[in-house]
């Protein structure tokens, strides 16, 4: 028999089952069999072989493998303070060329009841430790590649893309910081990118001193240097300069910067070091700073998602206390004492809504009237934005990664009862392009598909308990200039307001 194969025997013994032990969780065995993967309840079997798990002393295994950085600090604070949460006395170790490990123990019982052990890698791999079985979850800064998701279905993990497969734990943010001393406060995004093209060499190009620039960045294949490569420069169709100086991490960059007087780098909204951060402008007057609110609402264009994914198989008892945790305030809580944005459901007054609303009126069109916005601001006046945004693929009402997690966000705010007796309205807008009309009955078909999915998600939910409705207002709200594509696909969106 091999080492890892298993006979699992009903108790009266008419039924048995043989085959490759892929997991057992405290409560179900996963057996490779010849009729397939089973998923079986070991309370109803007694189980023979040499693969057998120890069911007197049995110790949960989850192994989290991505992004080095991220997992260093807020997946190690988040586990920390799960173990505590549960009373459990935590110990931590460090294994050497993978990361830490941290093992939770229950009272005087010198067997740990969980250990957690994060695997310090990247996105990419963090995604192939998941598709070979050396990782129950995976911690990202990018969604899954066409190809990584067709192997994961294929290998009976299900679709990662899946609401329950995927979420946003925590949203950090891509900023372009100077040094303090530097005059430039703004710039735009096109102006970024081909800054790290080495289209741009000189500040005075920008309107600041007569002296050459030095380019910053995290490694362009892995982490945020990554996430920069590719949504800023390569989505311009440029390619990023042999000039640029890369560093090992955020902190290598805030430093070069601040002891550079004419260095630019991109840093974490979390932690831009002593360096001033640029706001993002463009063509027109729309100027987009980051801020914790601005990120979490999805306003700011570079925010970086921080994913979570996890294939279609069961997990261990406490591995499932550990993702309802990550939705509670005390995980909230954790994310903000590092520095990120937390994913809880904030509710921003109309009366802050000011400058959303001059920039509207200022940059009206001819097909966007008076009338156009006096309706909007009656159907919105006396309620209040949720800071939930849904955006969507290129030229489709399919949404984008961050916004299926948002799905599932207010799916559970609406079974856990949030909202009761409240009026929901899932309203939707679109980019400037094309004739006004057509944009509002996109935008109408983009509300009803976000009320949709959320309402299907929300699979315990009485629709009798709260009132939901969509509207759509078009072109009439933009977020940023409609002169680019970011632009435009920042415009492209449904909000939630509540009542």
């Amino acid at each position: 028999m091999m080492a890892d194969d298993v006979t699992l025997t009903s108790r009266d013994g008419s039924v048995e089952i043989s085959g490759v032990l892929l997991g057992y969780d405290g409560q179900f065995y996963r057996v490779d069999t010849e009729y397939g993967v089973l998923t079986v309840d070991g309370s109803g079997v007694s189980c023979a072989g040499p693969a057998c798990p120890n069911l007197i002393s049995y110790t949960a295994d989850i192994t989290i493998s991505g992004e080095a950085e991220i997992g260093a600090t807020l997946m190690a604070a988040l586990i920390e303070a799960f173990g505590m949460s549960e009373n459990y006395a935590v110990t931590r170790e460090e294994s050497a060329g993978v990361g830490p490990v941290y093992a939770f123990y229950d009272n005087d019982n010198p067997v740990p009841a969980a250990r957690f052990t994060i695997r310090q890698t990247t996105s990419a791999e963090g995604f192939a430790d998941l598709l070979g079985e050396e990782a129950d979850m995976v911690l990202s800064l990018r969604e899954p590649t066409r190809a990584e998701r067709l192997m994961a279905r294929d290998a009976g993990l299900g679709d990662l893309d899946a609401v329950r497969q995927s979420r946003v734990i925590a949203l950090d943010a891509l900023v372009p910081i100077v040094n303090a001393d530097n005059p430039v406060r703004r710039l735009g995004i096109e102006t970024l990118a081909r800054l790290y093209a080495g289209e741009i060499e000189r500040w005075a190009e920008l309107g600041g001193e007569e002296a050459p620039i030095t380019l910053y960045l995290r490694d362009p294949d892995a982490g945020f240097g990554m996430a920069f490569a590719r949504d800023v420069v390569l989505a311009q169709e440029r390619e990023i300069s042999d000039r640029v100086l890369t560093k090992a991490s955020n902190i290598g960059v805030t430093g070069a910067v601040e002891e550079d007087p004419f260095g630019i780098g991109i840093a974490s909204f979390s932690r831009p070091g002593l360096n001033e951060i640029l706001t993002l402008t463009g063509d027109c007057a729309f100027e987009i700073a980051p801020s914790q609110q601005a990120i979490k609402a999805g306003d700011y264009p570079l925010s970086a998602p921080i994913y979570l994914y996890r294939p279609a198989i069961r997990l261990p008892q406490i591995g499932r206390d550990f993702m309802r945790y990550l939705r509670s305030p005390g995980a909230g809580w954790v994310i903000q004492r590092i520095g990120l944005v937390d994913q809880e459901i904030d509710e921003i007054p109309f009366s802050v809504q000011g400058t959303r609303l001059a920039n509207a009126i200022a940059q009206a069109g001819q097909e966007v009237g008076l009338t156009e916005l006096q309706r909007m601001v009656a159907a919105m006046d006396g309620m209040r934005r949720l800071s939930l945004t849904y955006r969507f693929k290129g030229g489709s009402t399919a949404l984008d990664a961050p916004s299926r997690s948002n799905v599932a966000l207010l799916a559970d705010a609406l079974e856990g009862g949030s909202f009761d007796g409240r009026r929901l309205k899932f309203v939707g807008f679109s980019d400037g392009q094309g004739a006004a009309a057509l944009n509002n009955r996109l935008a109408a078909r983009r509300a009803e598909a976000v009320r949709r999915a959320v309402i299907e998600a929300a699979e315990t939910f009485d629709p009798d308990r709260v009132a939901i409705e969509t509207e759509a207002f078009g072109e009439a709200l933009p977020m940023a200039c409609d002169d680019s594509d970011w632009g435009r696909r920042i415009n492209r969106r449904v909000e939630v307001w509540v009542e």
